[in-house]
């Protein structure tokens, strides 16, 4: 990353661990901390180093935020180490990061566990960043394809095996298919992208998809794999016949998968996916300023791209004192301002917050606290 990256969850978790900004707990250490949890006053200077780790998908955004928050604070830093949504919520959840990138929601099992680093209410949920999730492929001469959702999972459960497969073929009657084999890119890290990935093959194509949703991979599909977006992003552009999922943003010259949905098939953009968002549900059972949602993956929509990443950011509702409130306070509410959404969808080619999501995500910033 351009601003203290750190190369791995470890080095980010020792830094951590000598921070002043840890998470807050039932029984806080610092001193001098306050208990009004106010939120500074406007354009009052936040000061101190502010601890992420996370989903990799959010890092051309996390620079963008990053470069964008440092401008308007000088004498604060973010660092952010793109390890994967798994790694980000296990040191989220250990205490060794402020908050967490994740493209899966808390599962109810570590919204129990946040409640001992985080205090009796636990953590939070926040919508950060909107992404569709390509299904790119390396197959020279052939720019795009039309593919449902049945072909897609039988290619990605090694079914369809060669690329003029009659399945393909039928639903692409002008293009020109190779007897290339496929060959699956997966990755072989627990991944909110593949989280969203197979939650969509498995509502929208359940009968071919039979595995249980998951950010692990099925161990018994055995092909290349790499950890992170860049991993198998690099995996596949090196690899002719290939063909991964990866953040929009981050593929590069491989080329796309129109998903047909309804009758039509439906080309990836920013704003194909955002049209996902517009039927997505609060997810049940959830705390108080928790905006976790559940995604309508299985779609009839025109106009609709329903493989979409819906990346968090999981904060603490208590921290131990009110410099690390307000440095979190500030970089969560520049993320989801409209300033700081623009910032990443300039970069990274996500679409941005609504402004209703936006509205909502920093009252739920707002509501952090010092913990008592």
């Amino acid at each position: 990353m351009k601003l203290n990256r750190l190369g791995s969850a470890a080095a980010v978790l020792s830094v951590a661990a000598l921070a002043l900004t840890a998470c807050g707990s039932d029984n806080p250490t610092g001193a001098g901390a306050s208990a009004s949890g106010e939120a500074p006053a406007a354009n009052a200077e936040v000061t101190g180093t502010l601890t992420g780790i996370g989903a990799s998908s959010q890092k051309s955004a996390m620079e963008a935020w990053i470069t964008g928050f440092k401008a308007e604070n000088p004498q604060a830093n973010v660092q952010y180490s793109p390890d994967g949504s798994g790694a980000g919520r296990k040191a989220f959840l250990a205490g060794g990061a402020q908050f967490a990138g994740s493209d899966a929601y808390l599962k109810p099992e570590e919204a129990e566990e946040a409640k001992q680093v985080c205090g009796p209410d636990g953590a939070f949920n926040v919508p950060a960043y909107v992404s569709p999730i390509a299904v790119a492929f390396n197959l020279d001469g052939v720019k795009e394809l039309n593919l449902d959702a049945a072909t897609i999972a039988k290619i990605f459960k090694k079914e369809i095996t060669t690329w003029n497969d009659e399945a393909i073929a039928k639903q692409n009657p002008d293009a020109t298919l190779p007897d290339t084999a496929i060959t699956v890119v997966h990755r072989n890290d627990e991944s909110g992208t593949t989280e969203n990935f197979v939650e969509y093959l498995k509502a929208a194509a359940g009968d071919v998809w039979t595995y249980d949703v998951s950010g692990d991979w099925p161990s018994d599909i055995q092909s290349e794999n790499a950890k992170g977006t860049s991993g198998v992003v690099s995996t596949a552009g090196s690899t002719h016949g290939a063909i991964t999922y990866a953040d929009f943003s981050a593929v590069g010259d491989l080329s796309t998968v129109n998903v047909k949905v309804g009758d039509e098939y439906t080309k990836i953009s920013s704003e194909a996916a955002a049209k996902a968002l517009e039927t997505a549900t609060p997810v049940e059972g959830a705390a108080k300023n928790d905006l976790a949602l559940d995604l309508e993956r299985d779609t009839t929509e025109a106009g609709t791209y329903p493989i979409v990443l819906l990346s968090y950011h999981i904060f603490c509702t208590t921290y131990k004192d009110q410099a690390t409130v307000d440095l979190v306070k500030a970089f969560g509410n520049y993320v989801v301002s409209s300033d700081g959404q623009k910032t990443a969808s300039e970069s990274a080619g996500n679409a941005p917050l609504s402004a209703s999501m936006e509205e909502k995500a920093a009252a739920a910033i707002d509501s952090i606290t010092v913990a008592k």
